[in-house]
């Protein structure tokens, strides 16, 4: 019986001494209580009795959100800020012996940090250079936790909270902002709509001008036109006139007129000569003549 009790704890003190390691794990083991050995992932045997695992770590990423903190601004603003940190442990041994509590002394050297760069800053400077403050944080927070086996690969401010006075006049000031906005809105669509219509009368002032000249040109080429024609006419009834003179000159030189019908003839021309606006008339003797025999011939006939 007391051997059966002696295998049973020899058994259970051998599986006491065996440990797997799982996934995103270390195990820091330590022999008569100094540091002995860093386990990673997988199956480990430890002595007995003597080696122990002091201490567990999970290697995985890791986020801590810290209570707002008090900062004061280079203009003397009283505002509450909160962060979060992401951070991931490096090194188990020095994670493990570096500091008692790394959490803590992280929150307590977040707060140190954050208020040494925000008393640097305005206050229009803070609430518009996160990037800038996180990225600070961060190079500060990652310097300062390497000897402890920590690396910090990001920080965040999560809320600037200030004075509800701050607040009231920020509030004010984006009303202020946003009702300037509108103005210019509106004034600048005015402004559009003005140019607008003055361009519109412009063009419509240059086409009722275009339009006025073109008709212009064609009432002086319909007017030259007719003057054209006219004058074509005119030109043809002097052709026509004149047609008719030399054909009755031909005719009269085909009958061998005698000196006495040229003599008439001529005595008509004066006598359509009298019938226009002269007052006085000179007839040559010769005509006067042909005049004379014309009148004893009328009265011969008369008889």
């Amino acid at each position: 019986m007391i051997w059966i009790i002696l295998a049973v704890l020899l058994l259970v003190l051998l599986a006491s001494c065996i440990k797997i390691v799982p996934q995103a794990n270390a195990f820091v083991v330590e022999r008569l209580g100094g540091y002995q050995a860093t386990w990673n992932v997988g199956i480990h045997f430890k002595m007995p009795i003597i080696d122990k695992v002091a201490r567990r770590v999970l290697l995985k990423e890791q986020v801590v959100d810290f209570p707002p903190q008090p900062v004061i601004t280079k203009d003397n603003v009283t505002m509450r800020i909160d962060t979060v940190v992401f951070y991931q442990i490096t090194d188990p041994k020095l994670y493990a012996y570096g500091v008692e509590n790394p959490l803590m002394a992280i929150e307590n050297l977040t707060a140190t940090t954050l208020r040494n760069i925000i008393g640097d800053l305005e206050l229009d400077e803070t609430l518009t250079s996160r990037e800038i403050i996180n990225t600070k944080m961060r190079v500060s927070l990652d310097a300062a936790t390497d000897p402890w086996g920590i690396k910090v690969n990001r920080v965040e401010l999560k809320n600037i909270m200030p004075p509800a006075a701050i607040q009231d006049a920020m509030e004010k000031q984006m009303k202020a902002e946003r009702e300037r906005r509108e103005a210019i809105l509106i004034a600048e669509g005015e402004k559009k709509s003005a140019i607008l219509v003055a361009e519109g009368k412009k063009e419509s002032a240059i086409l009722e001008a275009e339009a006025e000249k073109t008709a212009q040109i064609l009432r002086a080429e319909a007017k030259k036109e007719a003057m054209i024609r006219e004058a074509e006419g005119q030109a043809e009834a002097i052709r026509a006139v004149q047609q008719a003179t030399a054909q009755g000159i031909a005719f009269l030189n085909e009958s061998s007129p005698n000196a006495a019908v040229l003599q008439l003839k001529s005595l008509e021309a004066f006598e359509k000569a009298a019938d226009g606006q002269a007052t006085k008339i000179i007839i040559p003797s010769e005509i006067q003549g042909i005049a004379g025999l014309a009148k004893a011939v009328t009265e011969v006939a008369g008889k």
